[in-house]
């Protein structure tokens, strides 16, 4: 389940700029309230049927560090020792359906995409009702795919804790994972309570409470630039515009684009978080044609629709990262490779590849509902592909640059400029057109 979340975009329809009209008013959620110097409550929830004794260790342990417990009930066949404060059939009704229609399906992934549903809608009213200020679940397989639902309902900010069997496994797709969500492994926690198990919730009760006590959520009081980026060593336009942004009244949130980076990007796009986006490092488009660290087929589509103003450069469009680790994937052996480190790998695109990244992008950027402009470097867009760098490919580059050329659609501006992207003359650019777009009321201030 992935719906609109009302805490940030009340009106999807709105311009880029409204939110934060929206925002500064305090619409949207219980953050900031006269409760928040109170103790913190949070929502435990589980399958009470089956994982009583867990549950209620962990409610214990929140409750004896000076926290509050609001229980939800996820079960369908069978009932907790005690009642809940939120019972199963609530979960359910929430839904749209009722327990009965549950274990009428004669399905068990039918049953919790059910549970999933209503628990995701109802822990966000608690939260928006100012009733809980963290959320903590636990299960296996069935439970962390509810999970999963729950916590994705719930605001940046608000402390989400998954206690799961399966924690950080392959079986968890990138784009249901919340982008602040906490996991802990579940070990030795399968059936019943033992020492070892008592050590993973014992610890996960203590840090969803401590993270409820200590957490700054986001307030959107200025309007926020999402920016993509690799490290400093090749991208070095963020050293100049965050500072440059940020004194004409801008916040800026850098985001690493190696999967899971461009994955929360996206999600903030597609709920409105930003008043404009400078996507300048979408390797992930090529990532995901070719088989590297994908951030999914949505890469570079929220935004537009959303209508966000864009502002996007190639940076690293040449590469393809992997696990540094697993090796050379079979269809990028043989090509010139970059180890960053032990962890990530590049391989470079060949000049077609290159134009197949370049249609991709023009696709993708179609569909925009609000200005695109599109900076394109053609000196080089990353450290290494420098003339007489290790990575510098000029046939390659030029491909990329006559692809962009001929096949940009019309609502995208494309801004040639003689320069490469970690030059002062890329960021200068970038400033002036920005500065235009804020004079015009493209960019909400």
């Amino acid at each position: 389940m992935k719906e609109a979340r009302p805490w940030l975009r009340p009106d999807r329809a709105a311009s880029g700029g409204d939110i934060w009209k929206k925002m500064k008013t305090g619409a949207g959620g219980a953050c900031g309230e006269d409760e928040m110097s109170g103790e913190k409550t949070i929502l435990v929830a589980g399958t009470w049927d089956t994982k009583d004794d867990e549950l209620s260790y962990l409610s214990d342990v929140i409750r004896g560090q000076g926290g509050q417990v609001l229980s939800m009930d996820v079960s369908v066949l069978g009932d907790p020792k005690l009642p809940t404060d939120v019972s199963k059939h609530e979960v359910a009704e929430a839904a749209g359906s009722s327990i009965q229609a549950a274990i009428d399906s004669g399905d068990e992934n039918t049953a919790m995409q059910i549970m999933g549903a209503g628990s995701a809608r109802l822990a966000l009213d608690l939260w928006r009702e100012g009733r809980i200020h963290g959320v903590i679940v636990l299960g296996g397989t069935m439970g962390t795919d509810l999970a999963l639902d729950l916590c994705g309902a719930l605001p940046l900010g608000v402390p989400k804790y998954v206690v799961s069997t399966v924690a950080f496994s392959p079986l968890l797709p990138p784009d249901r994972i919340p982008a602040d969500v906490q996991m802990i492994l579940w070990a030795g926690g399968l059936y019943g309570l033992n020492d070892i198990c008592k050590a993973s919730l014992s610890q996960a009760a203590g840090a969803v409470l401590g993270a409820s006590r200590a957490v700054e959520a986001p307030t959107f009081m200025r309007p926020m630039i999402g920016m993509t980026s690799f490290g400093k060593t090749v991208l070095r336009y963020m050293v100049t515009l965050k500072p440059e942004l940020e004194r004409r009244g801008f916040d800026v949130a850098v985001f690493h684009a190696t999967g899971m980076g461009g994955r929360a990007f996206e999600s903030l796009a597609g709920d409105g978080a930003f008043a404009a986006v400078m996507d300048f490092a979408p390797q992930e488009v090529g990532n995901h044609l070719f088989g590297g660290l994908s951030a999914g087929e949505g890469r570079m589509t929220h935004a537009g629709r959303a209508g966000i103003p864009q502002m996007i450069a190639p940076g690293c469009y040449d590469l393809v990262d992997f696990v540094g680790w697993q090796g050379v994937p079979a269809p990028l052996r043989g090509r010139e490779c970059h180890a960053h480190n032990r962890l990530l790998t590049s391989a470079m695109l060949a000049a077609e590849e290159r134009r197949a990244v370049a249609r991709s992008i023009c696709e993708k950027l179609a569909g925009a509902a609000a200005p695109v402009a599109f900076f394109l470097p053609t000196a080089g867009c990353n450290e290494w592909d420098r003339a007489g760098g290790e990575l510098h490919d000029a046939a390659g580059l030029s491909a990329f640059c006559e692809e962009m050329r001929s096949r940009s659609p019309v609502n995208v501006d494309v801004l040639e400029l003689p320069c490469h992207i970690n030059d002062v003359a890329f960021t200068d650019a970038v400033l002036a057109r920005f500065d235009r777009w804020v004079a015009e009321g493209v960019i909400s201030h």
